[in-house]
């Protein structure tokens, strides 16, 4: 039985997790708890194939990661897992008609390869409030009925409750690697000493300090992400479609009147967690232009996570130069939860010495890493 040790427990780390255990390999999942982890605060939209990005490397790897998702949470629910966090709901894209004429040749053109799209629709102002109550009469919309929500708190505790039924354990604990002989051989963590066949680190936008011990330098940087939690009198709140609106921000509903709306998407604040008045200002401002109903609702809380993100806004999955044991992927930035348990099957593959479905050279992890 091959062993592995994963260390940061986000989307991609708990997909790796729960991947690698169904394999029927020996894990352990080392994560502790940072304030701020992005996947614990965010909630996504699965709807790469409107995206205007022309990234090709990118897309591909969101849109594997959306076509992923339906074999996924089967599998979840064959573990037990019920409460995962997504589900298929639909998108209204609510932008002016320039903007969605772009958007419209772009979906129609990808849907030819990703018929996991479903259907695609333009819609008037008064047909897009009959799905989405609350949004402007003032803009249309692109309606792509395959698209999903997804809670990531959710998500990720499935994977991992998954991965603890299948034998994986859970260690809370500062992990540093330990080196004998210049090889990493295990993970020091709560006081205690863990040896595997293969270390993979997913921690994440802190995920450099694990590698500087071994004289690398790995490029990788918090994005602060400042996200709203919303109350709604609504009960209906959980058939309504999410809603993408103009300057990059959503609207994702869950069910019960909750209605989560984002996000900032800040380069230069560090790990700083505070709300802070520009963050809320700048959501609102975005946000109520195209849906302004949600003015009404009551402001239940408010939430901070750190995406990681690389130079190149690209993310990466290798061996870390040197070291044949030790494996890292990172940097999905605000496509985490579209991606992250795709590319977490595949990093549990690369560490099981398994055939990974993708091309590694597209995420080349040589170029986020420098020697000190």
């Amino acid at each position: 039985m091959k062993s592995i040790i994963i260390i940061g427990s986000g989307i991609l780390g708990a997909s790796a997790a729960f991947h690698a255990a169904k394999s029927g390999a020996a894990v352990t999942l080392v994560d502790r708890g940072d304030r701020g982890q992005a996947t614990g605060v965010a909630a996504g939209i699965v709807c790469p194939w409107i995206s205007q990005r022309r990234n090709k490397a990118w897309y591909g790897l969101a849109k594997s990661g959306a076509a992923y998702y339906p074999r996924l949470i089967q599998d979840l629910e064959k573990q037990g897992q019920k409460e995962t966090g997504y589900k298929q709901v639909g998108i209204v894209s609510i932008h002016e008609d320039s903007k969605l004429d772009k958007m419209e040749q772009k979906a129609r053109e990808r849907r030819e390869e990703a018929p996991e799209m479903g259907d695609i629709k333009r819609l008037t102002p008064e047909e897009t409030k009959q799905l989405l109550p609350y949004a402007s009469e003032a803009y249309g919309s692109l309606y792509v009925s395959g698209a999903a929500r997804v809670d990531g708190r959710a998500v990720r505790d499935a994977l991992i409750q998954a991965a603890v039924k299948l034998g994986a354990r859970q260690i809370t604990g500062d992990a540093s690697l330990v080196i004998k002989d210049g090889e990493v051989v295990g993970v020091s963590a709560a006081g205690q000493e863990f040896v595997a066949d293969s270390i993979v680190s997913a921690g994440g936008a802190w995920a450099a300090e694990l590698f500087r011990p071994l004289g690398l330098l790995l490029d990788v940087v918090p994005q602060k992400a400042q996200i709203l939690h919303l109350q709604a009198d609504e009960n209906t709140t959980s058939e309504w479609p999410v809603a993408m609106v103009p300057y990059g921000q959503y609207v994702v509903p869950f069910k019960d009147g909750r209605i989560v709306a984002g996000a900032t998407h800040e380069n230069d604040a560090g790990f700083d967690v505070k709300m802070t008045a520009g963050g809320v200002h700048h959501i609102l401002d975005k946000v109520l232009d195209a849906v302004p109903r949600l003015a009404r609702t009551e402001m239940a809380g408010a939430a901070t996570g750190f995406r990681p993100a690389t130079p190149n806004a690209l993310p990466f999955i290798g061996q870390v130069p040197g070291h044949r044991n030790l494996f890292a992927a990172n940097g999905l930035g605000a496509s985490g939860l579209t991606a992250g348990p795709y590319l977490g099957s595949q990093l549990a593959k690369l560490a099981l010495e398994e055939l990974p479905e993708i091309d590694l050279s597209l995420y080349d992890i040589e170029e986020v890493f420098q020697r000190c």
